[in-house]
């Protein structure tokens, strides 16, 4: 071995030392004080010593270089001292919130001053958690199953499941569905069926799985639910009239859509309009995952350059609507096979902006292309701005909105020559700009986003639901932009 080498691995060994000296901290803060730690939205929690290795390096995406353990470590050491209370804390914000303060205060005082009243409070929420249960267990249902299990029962209770008997093994198939999937790989923990009691205990979360046909019909109270939000992502109701049955079964206060919804029902976008909701709203809409990709991008560019109209052309997998091969099907086009066509459709998503951000009403055309893949989409999104902007101009803006803004929840921003469709399975952003395809010519601008049409937006579907449920943590550090918006 060359000397070179030898000291190549000699930083890689120690490098992985410090990442698994973080592990245990990122555990106990997680489990004794709810504090969720992650970099640039990317979680910590039950990830392994190479998993955070990857996070910091993900970061030069973000500052232009890699992140430094040296540098998260000992702040996290120091977090792990103060005995907080719940929050959601961004280790790589804070580390560089802490550089930049150029105070020169010891890393302790900084913090105490950070998170205020939070030191000292041993893990208290503000919150009371919440009892939630899905109504219909396919490919949204099951990943939201996932993230609510991940996050070990905090804020949001995954109490039950209700959908319709299948057959004999019913049970045995809905846990197996959960245990394995084609597109985002294995659960991340261990799975148990009881069929005498109709349970499926995932990661010590006990889900009770009720067969009925009828929303109304069911009685959660017989199983220790109440004041329930029901997540209906059946997509067999959209309107208020339809999603009122849920509001009927004993034990249930509210409603959520994972489809858009018609009529009065309020289709919410988290980070754009979800200040909308109020306590009277029994039945929401979390729109559509082509409204959640877009909506945020479209306004980040219109607060800054105007938007006076715009094409949106979405590029979009194929889903269970669509037929395996050639068969019968109401909709136009999509009784063609979806393994072995792109067809055009139909999309209500460029309509759909306007209820979340009137101000785009009859600003935007929209359609869409399925093509077989299983999941990530995309959206090209061609707009007439107010006034000029160069290629730089703008991906520079959409870059730091991804990082320092209300939004960078939403946004993410990626200016990699080799990222293709499948390198943004199990993204939690609603949508990721690829800044090298952006096209800009005077006030005329083309932005590519890149979207998991399934898990991105399951975790928007997840925000909504911590805001109907009043149950998200506090966030730190908190943005100069949030204080200015608070």
């Amino acid at each position: 071995m060359t000397q070179q080498s030898a000291a190549a691995l000699s930083e890689w060994s120690g490098r992985e030392e410090l990442a698994e000296a973080m592990i245990p901290l990122i555990g106990r803060l997680y489990r004794k004080n709810n504090v969720v730690t992650s970099v640039y939205g990317r979680k910590l929690i039950n990830k392994s010593a190479v998993d955070i290795l990857k996070a910091h390096r993900i970061a030069r995406h973000n500052d232009g270089k890699e992140l430094p353990l040296e540098e998260t470590y000992p702040l996290l050491q120091a977090i792990a001292g103060l005995n907080l209370g719940a929050a959601s804390v961004d280790i790589a914000k804070l580390t560089r919130k802490y550089k930049e303060s150029g105070s020169g205060a010891e890393i302790s005082d900084f913090l105490k001053a950070e998170f205020g009243d939070l030191v000292g409070a041993a893990g208290a929420s503000e919150a009371q958690p919440r009892d939630v249960v899905l109504y219909g267990f396919g490919r949204i249902g099951r990943l939201l199953a996932r993230i609510l299990i991940e996050r070990g029962g905090y804020g949001l209770r995954l109490r039950a499941i209700v959908v319709r008997k299948g057959s004999d093994d019913d049970l045995v198939k809905r846990a197996s569905l959960l245990r394995r999937d084609s597109v985002h790989g294995p659960f991340d923990g261990s799975i148990t069926v009881d069929e005498e009691n109709s349970t499926i205990q995932a990661n010590g979360t006990l889900i009770k799985v009720i067969y009925s046909s009828d929303p109304a019909a069911v009685d959660y109270t017989e199983h220790g639910i109440n004041d329930a939000i029901v997540v209906d992502n059946t997509g067999r109701w959209r309107d208020r009239e339809g999603l009122e049955q849920h509001l009927q079964a004993k034990g249930v206060s509210r409603v959520l859509l994972t489809a858009p919804g018609k009529g009065d029902v309020k289709n919410i976008v988290h980070g754009i309009n979800h200040g909308d909701i109020v306590e009277s709203d029994t039945i929401v809409s979390a729109a559509s995952c082509t409204t959640n990709a877009i909506t945020p991008v479209l306004k980040a560019l219109n607060d800054e350059y105007g938007v006076v109209h715009g094409h949106v052309e979405t590029v979009h997998s194929f889903t269970n609507d669509q037929n395996l091969i050639d068969n019968f099907h109401n909709g136009d086009r999509r009784g063609r096979s979806a393994a072995l066509n792109m067809v055009i459709t139909e999309t209500g998503a460029a309509k759909a902006v306007a209820k979340a951000l009137p101000e785009f009403a009859g600003k935007l055309t929209g359609n869409a292309i399925r093509v077989p893949t299983p999941d990530v989409s995309m959206a090209i999104l061609n707009l007439n701005l107010e006034r000029e902007a160069t290629k730089e101009d703008v991906n520079t803006y959409l870059r730091q909105t991804s990082l320092n803004s209300p939004l960078h929840k939403q946004i993410d921003y990626i200016d990699s020559p080799e990222v293709v469709s499948t390198d943004f399975i199990g993204s939690r952003r609603a949508g990721i700009v690829d800044g090298l395809a952006t096209i800009a010519n005077g006030k005329n601008a083309v932005v590519y986003v890149w979207y998991d049409n399934e898990f991105g937006y399951s975790c928007q579907v997840i925000r909504v639901l911590e805001e109907l449920a009043g149950t998200h943590p506090r966030a730190f550090p908190v943005l100069e932009s949030e204080l200015a918006t608070a």
